[in-house]
């Protein structure tokens, strides 16, 4: 484990592995470094990849009050202590932390891999309402628990996965993802002005089993992008085996 201090003084803890040219992975909702271990190693052999604990989780620092741009800071700080080059990897929310550091960051290439942006139309009466309220509340399990039925887990699923050891430890870094699921919008649920901002290469990623909000998203996504390219995944849910994932965005790093 290496750390590096951003802006304002949070203490960001990350690792490495692997050599050849950098990229940077970015979780999503109730993830840590670790969780991306498998894909970080499936890369090594030809990608040098950083997995970090967003500010909240595992080792890294949490300073009050919240604020998404406190997130982007910590990916410049890392960014930074990589030598200024690097690929970027986000998944789910982590995506879409991803796309606001790739707007105003000089990655060399990103991948958004199913940004959960919803469609326009969508109810957001509750908006999470349930969860922050159960976070506020100190039921963290019960907040990990709803939020995992809001991504339409069945409620049984939901129940056992919530009782995770550890798992209720990172429910209160929820409300940071709302915050950066809510960022940057003008109108819409999709941030059309801060993709239309990110100029490198990009692909969109979606599994062809996944909820069908998502992939739709990564196809309204993918149009946005000034660069932006689309690729299925046959198969395969919102979370992706590392051996199914890692030769696709190696592919597209590569080329």
């Amino acid at each position: 484990m290496e750390k590096v201090t951003s802006a304002d003084g949070t203490t960001i803890a990350y690792d490495r592995v692997g050599s050849g040219s950098r990229v940077l992975l970015v979780g999503g909702a109730l993830c840590d470094r670790n969780s991306f271990r498998p894909l970080a190693d499936a890369l090594a052999s030809e990608y040098d990849v950083v997995t970090y604990d967003r500010r909240g989780r595992g080792d890294s620092g949490d300073t009050a009050p919240y604020d998404v741009r406190r997130e982007v800071e910590d990916i410049a700080a890392l960014l930074t202590a990589l030598g200024g080059t690097a690929a970027i990897y986000g998944h789910s929310s982590g995506a879409a932390l991803a796309a606001i550091a790739a707007g105003s960051m000089p990655f060399s290439k990103v991948v958004l891999h199913e940004p959960p942006y919803g469609p326009d139309d969508a109810d957001t009466s509750d908006d999470g309402g349930q969860v922050l309220d159960a976070i506020r509340e100190g039921r963290n399990q019960d907040a990990v628990e709803q939020f995992l039925l809001m991504t339409g887990m069945p409620k049984e699923v939901a129940q056992q996965v919530a009782a995770t050891p550890g798992l209720a430890d990172l429910a209160p870094t929820l409300a940071h993802d709302f915050a950066v699921m809510g960022h940057a919008l003008d109108q819409g649920a999709t941030p059309v002005a801060l993709l239309r901002s990110i100029t490198p290469a990009a692909l969109v990623l979606a599994g062809t089993a996944t909820a069908p909000f998502m992939i739709d998203a990564a196809h309204r996504v993918a149009e946005i992008l000034p660069n932006g390219s689309y690729a299925d995944l046959p198969g395969q849910q919102h979370a992706v085996p590392p051996e199914v994932l890692a030769p696709v965005v190696a592919e597209f790093l590569r080329g």
